[in-house]
């Protein structure tokens, strides 16, 4: 078990060291599309699409990242205020009876989206650059799943916590 934690936590983390440099990539480009629409008038045809491409790959590509420390956003007014163990019950429930029915869909309709994406040779049409939206598709498919595989090692912790009353590991 720990080995799969771990091994899902390893993942996360360089999924997450490897999609910052999209963000990198979405600076230069942005200040790249900027200076050659205002100084030189010649806008590109295909900026804006690979902006959106870039910056729903680095936002997806983070959520395992986010969720693995626990920063995602919460409403804690009571949560802050209970024991660990209080927290790992909350987060117990909040995952068995919301998050994974949710996250779950969203794997299975991301997987039909991308692999029709990739069959059909979808194109992405806001411009008139038409790029493939396959490779798009796979990078929303893998950080989803990769995001129920996080909430799944967090649910074996809380598991754990809420059992035994220690941390896992």
């Amino acid at each position: 078990m720990k080995k799969f934690i771990h091994t899902v936590d390893f993942i996360s983390e360089w999924t997450a060291l490897t999609g910052r440099w999209f963000i990198v990539a979405l600076v230069v480009l942005v200040t790249a599309e900027v200076t050659l629409r205002y100084v030189f008038t010649k806008p590109t045809l295909w900026g804006y699409e690979l902006h959106v491409m870039l910056a729903a790959s680095a936002y997806i590509l983070a959520f395992a990242y986010t969720h693995r420390h626990r920063a995602h956003v919460r409403v804690d007014m009571i949560y802050a205020h209970l024991p660990p163990r209080g927290q790992a019950v909350i987060d117990f429930l909040g995952t068995l009876l919301l998050f994974f029915p949710f996250i779950f869909m969203l794997c299975f309709v991301a997987w039909s989206w991308q692999y029709d994406s990739w069959v059909t040779g979808e194109k992405m049409p806001i411009t008139g650059w038409y790029p493939p939206a396959g490779p798009l598709r796979t990078v929303i498919f893998y950080g989803l799943c990769l995001f129920a595989l996080q909430a799944v090692v967090h649910f074996i912790r809380d598991t754990y916590l809420m059992i035994r009353g220690k941390p896992y590991d």
